[in-house]
């Protein structure tokens, strides 16, 4: 009887009832012996009964016609088709097979914001809010710098990831601070626009990257996303946050030339299915390369916590501890054009960097004994958001944060080229220093209600966002800043450094320095209101909209020199309202694809910059020696931008261009007069340099200038085996307008016409690898940046530049199991002698970029 087949009837679905889990429940035995079972008993039953049973006549079933099958319309069968393609795009993304699952990016530390079939590739943004399309369908250019794309670049700062990117360039402290991050994106000024987890960054400050998830790049004015400033675009760093997702445990170790060490600690622990903590670590011991005696030695931390204790309720806290402290590198100096040298020894038109005259990219200018710098971050943030109704959620965060920028640098400055021998050469090296330490207090609060009418499906948001940032800048006793050579006696400026043998590297200093105690104290409130809303009608017509209203207020006191009076404490004030808004419209001829057009404007009220304390650099002085009734109101910027983007190769490469176009008004401009009488005659001139000091810079506004440009983007995967990610932005800049000439002497004609400096016009960077097997992967990375000019305020009227160049880097990675990975990189392949930055002064120095290292990382993911 084992043999007996359960009759047709007695289906398997009926017996085990539909819907249920039959491949956990039941297997084929046991259906086989319930079928027999039943059979036997049927059979058994039948039997027993048949004598008593009369004889039955079962007639053949009739087959009955069926009516013939319509034959679908066109229109059906577009609706089916149109049906079909609609589920595939919401089914979740397959992952394909690797031969480690643990060491590839498909665990629970991958960045949840790209692709995880192309990890190059980010789909989307941190502010879901804000931003609720995916990239794809977004009205703006935004280039994601994903976990990977940091890992395969090997960069460990902000800085170098930023300078590995097309259309954003490097500038040099301005305002007496001569260190930290100052960038430039699409041709406009942004070291105050940057961002961490949404909210701003107040601190001046050396960024590290070891808590970074990744870093997003909004190009174009922020307008009603991120708030004052923002002309060229923002840079949001995404912080590493904790997942009830899997505990992990990694750690990757460096080993490189010149002395590199670097350990960084990332560790997840899921301590219940709705509470889990992250925390990390950093040790770094290391040199520069290219670079004598530079160190640059970093430690830190990180700790977030997330706890979900209901479906519709998450809290979450996070704080970041960053130090990175070692000896500072103000680089090398600069042959200025036309320099008077004997029988046109070394003559130039252009000028240089004196690396490219016969001095060595090695040499360093300061004092071992006495330069250093410390800069430390301190960041808390902590927060929630629940979910009142299934379309209503409400959101609040708050930011504490201490930054402390702490250094004593020397500049190799005013070389002095008259003596026929070369080798006699000189320069002054000019003591620089700063204690600033900066705070800074945000609460961002936020409501996003998402609706369905008449087809379309809308998501808005409003938030209201209050801050106060506070700073203290003060500097050592005894060092005079931007002097002229003079008398030395372990401050201020020392003559006579040789500059292609500098010869008083090791001087002792056997005197502590103490800070002069007259500080300049910025306090800046601003409370923001703002609308956004985003409209998708059918995925076919996508309409995003923003407005925003900042309440600005700037105050700013502190110890000055006025009318020739030492220590004279005075204070200045400013207040605005900064209205803007955004439009932008994005059609969808395609699922994969996107047209789009948008509009916005933004405002830079002064100030701003946060680190400039006179007009000279953006800044609002404490004493204006110059006129004192001259302070400026806000720079005006509006932007226009049409662009596409597509899903390539199965939707796993996204490929982005744009044309741009972005023009600023009531900007500052800078000329230098002969005299502060004839400052004081020109209309609206403010200076900040008491009588009596020869030549002035005489600060203007009303000035007005335009960047436009074409933008390309690419990241994402081209085969299985091969990804991609890189850009190439070409820009053409233009002042428009100007005041000069006045009616005073000049050394400058007009600018009208001219390009603007610190702007890199051209710029390509493209990342690569390639999977050779299950265990080896191969990539590199080519960069290029154009010449770059330097000049005063506004624009390039100094006949300063530094050279355009290409930049190669190479890596293979071998995935030893499914725990360890080790990966060679070579950065800088060639020793490539190029330059990040220019000051902007009369008397120039040049940031020397690092050669060539070589360094092993070691990755354990367990």
């Amino acid at each position: 009887m084992s043999n007996v087949k359960a009759p047709r009837s007695l289906r398997f679905d009926a017996a085990v009832g539909c819907g249920e889990d039959r491949s956990d429940n039941y297997s084929g035995t046991k259906v086989s012996a319930v079928a027999s079972l039943i059979a036997v008993a049927s059979f058994s039953g039948a039997e027993a009964q048949q004598p008593n049973l009369p004889p039955v006549t079962v007639d053949a079933p009739v087959a009955r016609p069926r009516p013939a099958a319509a034959k679908p319309s066109p229109e059906q069968v577009r609706a089916r088709t149109a049906l079909r393609r609609a589920a595939r795009r919401n089914q979740p993304a397959q992952a394909a097979p690797v031969p480690f699952p643990n060491a590839s990016g498909l665990n629970a530390d991958r960045d949840p914001y790209a692709n995880p079939q192309a990890p190059y590739m980010a789909t989307r943004v941190q502010a879901s809010g804000k931003f609720p399309e995916p990239l794809l369908n977004t009205p703006k250019s935004v280039t994601v710098l994903t976990k990977d794309v940091l890992e395969d670049e090997n960069v460990t700062t902000l800085r170098r990831a930023l300078l590995n990117t097309a259309g954003v360039t490097l500038g040099t402290g301005e305002g007496g601070n001569a260190f930290g991050d100052r960038f430039f994106i699409r041709g406009f000024d942004a070291r105050n626009d940057i961002f961490l987890d949404g909210i701003r960054d107040a601190g001046v400050s050396v960024r590290e990257n070891f808590f970074t998830e990744q870093i997003e790049i909004f190009r174009g004015p922020g307008s009603s996303f991120a708030g004052r400033g923002v002309t060229g675009g923002a840079i949001n760093i995404v912080t590493k946050q904790a997942t009830t997702e899997k505990s992990f445990y990694n750690m990757d170790t460096t080993f490189g030339t010149d002395h590199t060490k670097r350990v960084v600690l990332d560790v997840n622990q899921v301590i219940s299915p709705t509470l889990a903590i992250r925390a990390g670590g950093l040790f770094q011991d290391a040199g520069v390369a290219g670079r004598d005696y530079i160190k640059d030695d970093r430690d830190g931390g990180f700790v977030a916590v997330k706890w979900t204790p209901l479906d519709t309720v998450k809290l979450y806290a996070n704080y970041i501890h960053t130090n990175l402290h070692g000896l500072p590198d103000f680089g090398v100096p600069y042959f200025r054009p036309g320099s008077p040298t004997p029988g046109n020894i070394y003559r130039t038109t252009a000028g240089g960097a004196f690396p490219d005259f016969g001095a060595s990219r090695n040499n360093f200018y300061g004092f071992v004994n006495r330069d250093y710098y410390s800069t430390k971050q301190d960041i808390g943030t902590f927060g929630g958001e629940v979910a009142i109704a299934p379309d209503l959620t409400l959101s609040n965060k708050s930011r504490v944060q201490r930054s402390v920028q702490d250094y004593i640098g020397t500049l190799p400055e005013n070389p002095i080229v008259t003596n026929p021998n070369p080798a006699l050469w000189t320069l002054s090296a000019n003591p620089q220093s700063r204690y600033q330490v900066t705070e800074n207090i945000a609460n961002q609060t936020e409501a996003t209600w998402k609706t369905n009418f008449a087809g379309w499906k809308n998501t808005l948001l409003g938030g209201v966002e209050i801050s106060r940032e506070i700073s203290s800048i003060d500097r050592y006793a005894g060092l005079s800043s931007e002097a002229l050579p003079g008398g030395f006696s372990g401050s201020g400026s020392l003559a006579g450094v040789n500059i292609f043998n500098p010869q008083f590297t090791f001087l002792p200093f056997n005197t502590a320095t103490s800070l002069t105690g007259l500080p300049t104290k910025i306090a800046i409130d601003t409370a923001s209101g703002y609308l956004i809303d985003t409209a998708n009608w059918n995925d076919l017509i996508i309409v995003n909209g923003g407005i925003r209203y900042d309440d600005y207020n700037i105050k700013v006191s502190g110890f000055g020199t006025q009318n020739n009076v030492p220590n004279v404490f005075n204070a200045q004030e400013q207040q605005y309202g900064l209205p803007n808004f955004n439009l932008g419209l994005t059609l969808k001829p395609l699922p994969n694809g996107s047209v789009y057009a948008a509009y916005a404007t933004s405002s830079n009220p002064v100030g701003a910059e946060f680190d400039g304390t006179s007009v000279q650099y953006g800044g609002l002085a404490p004493v204006l020696n110059g006129n004192p009734n001259q302070i400026f109101g806000p720079e005006k910027n509006k932007a226009i931008e049409v662009g596409t983007k597509w899903e390539l190769f199965d939707r796993r490469l996204l490929v982005t261009a744009a044309l741009f176009q972005t023009e600023k008004e009531n900007a500052r401009e800078s000329q230098n007069v002969t005299s502060r009488a004839a400052a004081a005659a020109i209309p609206g001139c403010s200076y900040n340099l008491p009588a009596g000091s020869g030549n002035v810079s005489c600060i203007t506004a009303g000035a007005a200038y335009r960047i436009r440009g074409i933008d390309l983007g690419v990241g994402g995967k081209i085969t299985d085996k091969w990804s991609v990610f890189g850009g190439l932005v070409l820009m053409q800049s233009e002042v428009t307008k100007s005041l000069i000439p006045s009616p005073q002497p000049l050394l400058y004609p007009t600018n009208v016409g001219r390009p603007l400096a610190n702007v890199a016009h051209q710029s390509f960077s493209m990342l690569t690898k390639y999977q050779l097997t299950d265990v080896w992967e191969i990539g590199g990375q080519a960069v290029y940046r154009s010449q770059m000019y330097g000049g005063t305020f506004l624009a390039a009227n100094q006949g300063t530049s530094i050279p355009g160049y290409w930049r190669f880097d190479a890596f293979a990675e071998a995935k030893v199991d499914k725990n360890w990975t080790a990966k060679l990189f070579v950065n800088n392949i060639f020793n490539e002698l190029y330059y990040d930055a220019l000051y902007q002064s009369a008397t120039p120095f040049v940031f020397v970029a690092p050669g060539r290292s070589v360094s092993m990382v070691l990755s354990a993911r367990y």
